[in-house]
């Protein structure tokens, strides 16, 4: 029961995803888990630098395990933000790191830093760092114009690299849905590839300050858990 969390690009909400989808199975009874392989932009408080991602998984549930490789200060790719600090990326410390947060939970988000083909060390790009993990990805999309474009580029890349794809959500849908492109992107991504839509999910407006229980409830009814995880979850009661 474990994910890879992409996107078709920097910014379409992977973070709120991930974390929403991680306390609505920590609600469910599972111990979950989230792991970012690296995190640019990283942000400093009381002397050190934190992923403000994780920080974010927290704020909503604090019982999450969340684990960082490499925490990066440059807003980057990260080959870049780590060759401005003079660090070197070793993929195997990917793979420790990854078995010991799989060790503590049921089930673990993998959060990745932008899209498929962001490089993160000189010769590999964030989908050899899926392909080392062995899991299947979920592909975080924009609703507006270019979407279907930049999906379907997303999902034939994956493919390219037997990468498994376990369908796509897209993010930060508008209220006002007579935009043409908005409303015909879901179904045109799934005419033209073999990924599904997984969930729609709204905008969120100021979502570093949204209560968890209005997340989890979000992720609920608007995205298809058990299809995420490709498994029969037990409906049980939720506690937040």
């Amino acid at each position: 029961m474990h994910i890879f969390v992409t996107g078709t690009d920097t910014d379409v909400g992977k973070t709120v995803v991930t974390a929403g989808i991680a306390a609505v199975m920590q609600s469910l009874g599972y111990q979950a888990g989230v792991y970012k392989p690296f995190q640019s932009g990283a942000i400093e408080r009381n002397g050190f630098y934190v992923s403000p991602d994780l920080a974010f998984v927290k704020k909503l549930d604090f019982y999450v395990e969340t684990l960082c490789s490499y925490i990066l200060k440059e807003p980057a790719a990260p080959f870049i933000a780590a060759e401005l600090e003079h660090i070197n990326i070793d993929m195997e410390n990917i793979t420790k790191d990854f078995n010991l947060i799989k060790r503590k939970c049921e089930t673990v988000l993998v959060e990745g830093a932008g899209g498929l083909l962001v490089p993160v060390t000189q010769r590999e790009t964030m989908a050899d760092v899926i392909k080392l993990l062995d899991i299947p990805t979920v592909i975080v999309a924009r609703p507006d114009l270019g979407t279907v474009n930049h999906t379907l580029l997303t999902i034939n890349q994956a493919e390219l690299m037997g990468i498994k794809i376990a369908g796509v959500i897209i993010n930060k849908y508008p209220e006002d849905k007579d935009d043409v492109a908005v409303k015909t992107a879901p179904r045109l991504i799934e005419d033209y590839s073999n990924a599904k839509i997984l969930g729609i999910i709204p905008e969120i407006k100021n979502f570093q300050y949204i209560k968890p229980g209005d997340l989890i409830d979000i992720m609920i009814n608007c995205v298809d858990i058990e299809k995420v995880f490709g498994l029969r979850i037990p409906k049980l009661n939720l506690e937040y």
